[in-house]
């Protein structure tokens, strides 16, 4: 990680409620409401609210849906956060990444395409109704 900067910087989310092991092999789907690490291997899609952490050893094979991801193993699919993404320096992603901030470690292998996204702020979203109102008017 970057020196001077705690583990909640990036954004690791709350309770860690699973981890998969590093002698694990997991085959299907799996959907969480708590974060997860992954230390061994899952071939499936993975999705959670909270945040994902996937270990120096960890693998994921398939489409990661989660708040945030913290990725310092490798990952065969598309990233989906709806705040950060966090590529350690071992970190390896065949696949698209679609989040609000990423942050990629010198060392970190990314093949894809990244697809960053503005976090919508109620006034914005007001303003830009507003706006709406105003050139359906106009035309």
């Amino acid at each position: 990680m970057i020196k001077g900067k705690s583990k909640s910087d990036f954004g690791r989310g709350g309770e860690l409620s699973t981890i998969i092991g590093k002698d694990t092999n997991l085959n299907g789907n799996l959907t969480l409401k708590k974060s997860l690490r992954v230390d061994g291997k899952i071939v499936g899609d993975v999705k959670t609210s909270d945040t994902i952490i996937i270990g120096k050893e960890g693998a994921i094979e398939g489409k990661i849906t989660a708040k945030n991801v913290l990725m310092g193993g490798s990952v065969k699919g598309n990233v989906i956060a709806s705040e950060k993404v966090f590529l350690e320096s071992t970190a390896s992603i065949e696949g698209d990444i679609t989040s609000i901030q990423l942050v990629v470690d010198e060392g970190a292998l990314f093949n894809g395409k990244c697809n960053m996204k503005e976090k919508e702020t109620k006034s914005f979203k007001k303003n830009n109704d507003k706006n709406d109102k105003i050139d359906s008017n106009n035309k």
